[in-house]
C-alpha cells in the first residue's frame, strides 16, 4: 500500500502544476503583464521552494518522510487557487511564493518516500513515480487547456483542482509510508537527524560541497530541470504569443511534452537497465536539444509540439537516475536527495523567470535557445550518472534467504 501512497503523491503533484500551466497566458493577459513581469512572478516559486526544500530534509529525518508528504501535499492544494484570484502581479507574486515554498517541500519529501518503497523492494521504481507525475501532469494539462478553452475563469478552475489535491491526501495521509534508509543489523548508527537551524541546514548542503559526485548531480540536475520547467512554463506563452496558436492549443505543448514524459518513465527503468544510464542520458539528451534546435528555427506550431515532445522524452529519466545516484552516494540518502533536489528544483523554477528576462531583452524565440544550451549541458555532463547502474540493496528481512 505505501507503493500507492507514494504513486498517488507523485501524480497529484504533476496534475495540481499540469494544470496551471495551461493558464499562464490566461494570468497574463488578465493583469496585464509583458513577459518580463511575467517573469518576474515566476521568480517567486523558485524564491519559495529553496529554503523549504533544505528544510524538508531535515524535517523528512525527524518525522518521516509519510507525514511530511502529507503535510505538503494540503498546503499545495489549498494555496493553488490563490494564484487564480491574484488581483495584481504583487498579489501573484505572493500567491505563487507560498505555493512554490508546499511544493518544493512536497517534491522532496514524495522522492524521499519514493526511495524508502524502493528501498523495501529491493528494485528500481523510482522512474515508475515520475511517470505518475508526468501522467498526471498530462491530465492536468489536458484539463487546463480544456478550461481555457471554455472560458472557466482561472479562479474556479484551480479550486476545483486544489480540492481534488485534498481528496488524494486524504486518502494518501493513511497509508504508512517507509524511510528512505533503515540501518542494517551491526551496522554503525546514523549521526542524529539535523535539526532546524544554520547547523541542520548545512548537513543538508554540506555534501554537496565536500563531495565532488554529488556536487556534479546537482549541476546536472539544475541544467536538466531549468530545461524542464522552462519548456512547462513557456511552452504556452510561446505557442499563443510567438506563433499565433488560440487559447485551447495553449497547453499543447505541454500536453505533447508531458505524454512523451509519461511513456520515457514507464520504460526508463529498463532502458537504463539495458544501456546503462550515461549512454541512456546522454543520447535522449542530445537527440532533445538537435530537435528542438529544429524547431525554434522551423517558427511552425507542428515543428514546435514536435520540439517540446522530443524534449519531454529526452529529460524522462533524468531526475530517477539523479537521485538514484545521490541516495547511493552517501549514508543520509534524505539529505543527499535534498540537497540534489534543491538545485535541481532551483533550476525547475528559476527557468521560467530566466527565459523571462531573456525574452525582454530579445524575444521569446530567442530566449528558448537557452533550453537548447541546457539539454545540450546534460548530453555532456551524463558520465556523473554512472553510480546509478547499481541495483538498490534490498531492504534487510525477517525471514531466511531463500
Amino acid at each position: 500500500m505505501a507503493h500507492v501512497a507514494v504513486l498517488l503523491a507523485f501524480a497529484a503533484n504533476g496534475v495540481l502544476f499540469g494544470t496551471w500551466t495551461p493558464r499562464i497566458p490566461s494570468v497574463q493577459a488578465g493583469l496585464g503583464l509583458d513577459d518580463g513581469r511575467l517573469g518576474l512572478a515566476l521568480l517567486a516559486p523558485a524564491l519559495g521552494s529553496v529554503g523549504s526544500m533544505l528544510l524538508t530534509g531535515v524535517l523528512v529525518q525527524r518525522f518521516g518522510a509519510g507525514r511530511v508528504m502529507g503535510c505538503a501535499l494540503v498546503g499545495f492544494s489549498v494555496t493553488l487557487p490563490l494564484i487564480g484570484v491574484a488581483p495584481s502581479l504583487w498579489w501573484l507574486f505572493a500567491a505563487l511564493l507560498v505555493w512554490g515554498a508546499a511544493m518544493g517541500s512536497l517534491d522532496v519529501s514524495m522522492n524521499a518516500a519514493g526511495l524508502g518503497v524502493q528501498r523495501e523492494l529491493g528494485r528500481p521504481v523510482l522512474s515508475g513515480f515520475h511517470a505518475a507525475f508526468s501522467a498526471g501532469g498530462l491530465v492536468g494539462a489536458l484539463a487546463g487547456s480544456l478550461a481555457a478553452g471554455a472560458g472557466v475563469p482561472v479562479g474556479v478552475h484551480l479550486a476545483v483542482a486544489g480540492a481534488l489535491g485534498l481528496a488524494v491526501t486524504a486518502v494518501v495521509a493513511r497509508i504508512p509510508v517507509p524511510d528512505p534508509a533503515v540501518p542494517e543489523a551491526g551496522a554503525p548508527a546514523p549521526e542524529a537527524p539535523p535539526g532546524p537551524g544554520p547547523a541542520g541546514i548545512g548537513r543538508v548542503v554540506g555534501p554537496l560541497l565536500r563531495n565532488r559526485a554529488l556536487a556534479l548531480l546537482a549541476l546536472l540536475a539544475f541544467a536538466g530541470l531549468l530545461a524542464e520547467g522552462a519548456a512547462a512554463d513557456w511552452s504556452a506563452v510561446y505557442l499563443t504569443g510567438s506563433l499565433g496558436a488560440s487559447a485551447g492549443l495553449a497547453g499543447a505543448g505541454f500536453v505533447a511534452f508531458s505524454v512523451t514524459m509519461t511513456a520515457g518513465r514507464l520504460v526508463g527503468d529498463r532502458v537504463v537497465a539495458t544501456f546503462g544510464p550515461v549512454r541512456t542520458v546522454r543520447v535522449a539528451a542530445a537527440t532533445a536539444a538537435l530537435t528542438l534546435a529544429a524547431a525554434l528555427l522551423a517558427g511552425q506550431t507542428w515543428a514546435a509540439l514536435a520540439g517540446f515532445a522530443v524534449l519531454g522524452a529526452g529529460l524522462a529519466v533524468l531526475v530517477p537516475v539523479i537521485f538514484t545516484a545521490a541516495a547511493e552516494r552517501t549514508t543520509t540518502p534524505a539529505t543527499a536527495v535534498a540537497g540534489v533536489s534543491t538545485c535541481g528544483y532551483l533550476g525547475f523554477i528559476a527557468g521560467p523567470p530566466l527565459i523571462g528576462g531573456f525574452a525582454s531583452l530579445t524575444s521569446l524565440s530567442a530566449a528558448l535557445w537557452l533550453v537548447v544550451a541546457l539539454t545540450a549541458v546534460v548530453a555532456l555532463l551524463a558520465p556523473v550518472t554512472h553510480t546509478a547502474a547499481r541495483t538498490p540493496r534490498p531492504a534487510p528481512s525477517r525471514s531466511p534467504a531463500r
